[in-house]
């Protein structure tokens, strides 16, 4: 896969360096952060799977939602319970959303929420012509 550096002509194009960012499927902050992780998975030819690691998140917390082409996860974190001495904190507690461009003809018809792991389905529903 070959790589050009557009940067030149970022320079003076107005909005250029958002068609570039459209084009490869990322946004700068997509790319910056890795909160939370997941994977994507293929379960047969019209099935996928996105698994998330959202440990602490009840399912109330949690909302996932599709608007113009995108699947959108988000979460709110619980207020931490006062009077909790940390020695170490390596759980994050904060909020979280993660973003994701669906494909043509893509439906999410159902997530769960199981032992920290968030599984939302994806198939691909191809309209008979």
């Amino acid at each position: 896969m070959s790589t050009f550096d557009l940067t030149p002509q970022f320079r003076s194009s107005v909005c250029f360096d958002r068609m570039v960012r459209l084009l490869e499927g990322h946004s700068l902050e997509e790319r910056s952060s890795s909160y939370p992780p997941y994977n994507i998975t293929k379960q047969n030819e019209r099935s996928y799977c996105i698994t998330m690691a959202v440990a602490g998140f009840r399912e109330e917390d949690l909302e996932v939602a599709t608007h113009e082409g995108l699947l959108i996860v988000t979460g709110i974190a619980r207020p931490e319970p006062e009077g909790i001495v940390y020695i170490h904190k390596g759980i994050a507690g904060r909020a979280l959303e993660r973003r994701f461009q669906l494909a043509d003809f893509i439906k999410v018809p159902g997530a769960l929420l199981e032992d920290g792991l968030l599984h939302i389905q994806l198939t691909q529903e191809i309209p008979e012509n």
